[in-house]
């Protein structure tokens, strides 16, 4: 691997306290470009090396192995563009957080769909990658346009419901970067403020605090992860320093010391014991990374 050119390169760089299941071992080279001339160049420089290569934002939703990452990972945290456009439309930058989002914009102009983006961990970015949300709506649908970086250059992608659906996307690869995009919001004659209260509320009181990656797995078709990894008897089930949470069987949390094969053999086994049981095939929301 050759010297980046660039002043916003960290070798051996810590990977757990970037996420929020605080485990993991290092990335042998991170990147935190501050903008996104920066990242465009940080991505050709990313794309001349060998060996693996990742894109990261807030961590709220990855799992790093304990031997941590053998490549180069490029972080969207420091791209924290914001602009309004006047209209209802805000320009945003991959590396805001989404509830300084929600609470310094929405909130703050009472638009509607607070209830659908109130307490999500993480990045802006993140959330669009992931197409984050609740039962009450996701991120994508609450946006007219993406900016994403690529192999052929920037690019805005004009936002459509065919380009998004239940916590997956079709509009960035793997090895694409997403710089931001532009939210579109309408004014609520609700009262948001009371919408985020409420379901703030309501997952202090469902879903444990801790380290965590918030929910493990998506819900299949007409079921809840959580309900059926409870019916198999592990809630509370134990490995290391990790647990199934006692409050919501879709948590593992982090809780004495955990490693990250701590959490991933409770995911597998969480997996295999729910197939057995009701033959379903879990699918993982965390990101499992090495």
């Amino acid at each position: 691997m050759t010297k980046p050119p660039f002043d916003f390169a960290a070798p051996d760089h810590p990977l757990a306290p970037a996420t929020l299941y605080n485990v993991g071992g290092p990335a042998r080279m991170a990147l935190f470009p501050r903008d996104d001339e920066e990242t465009a160049r940080a991505y050709a420089w990313m794309a001349g090396q060998e060996g693996a290569k990742l894109i990261l934002g807030g961590g709220s939703n990855v799992l790093i192995a304990d031997a941590g990452f053998p490549g180069v990972v490029l972080f969207t945290t420091e791209l924290k563009r914001f602009d309004d456009l006047g209209g209802g439309r805000y320009a945003v930058g991959s590396g805001i957080e989404l509830d300084v989002l929600v609470r310094d914009t929405m909130l703050a102009n009472n638009y509607a769909g607070v209830g659908a983006l109130t307490g999500i961990p993480g990045s802006v970015g993140g959330a669009i990658y992931m197409n984050a949300g609740t039962v009450n709506g996701s991120t994508c649908e609450m946006m007219a346009s993406v900016d994403v970086l690529g192999a052929a250059g920037q690019r805005c992608i004009p936002m459509e419901e065919s380009l998004y659906g239940y916590r997956r996307q079709g509009f960035c690869g793997k090895g694409d970067v997403i710089l931001g995009g532009v939210f579109a919001f309408a004014p609520s004659e609700e009262d948001q403020k009371a919408v985020y209260d409420h379901y703030i509320d309501r997952r202090r009181r469902t879903q444990p605090q801790g380290k965590c990656c918030g929910s493990v797995f998506k819900n299949p078709e007409n079921e809840h992860a959580g309900r059926l990894i409870e019916a198999c008897g592990l809630k509370g089930a134990r490995r290391g320093g990790a647990r199934i949470s006692p409050k919501h069987a879709n948590f593992i949390m982090n809780e004495s010391g955990a490693t990250s094969e701590d959490i991933r053999w409770l995911i597998t086994h969480a997996k295999a014991a729910v197939r057995e049981k009701f033959n379903i095939v879990l699918e993982e929301e965390v990101r499992i990374i090495g």
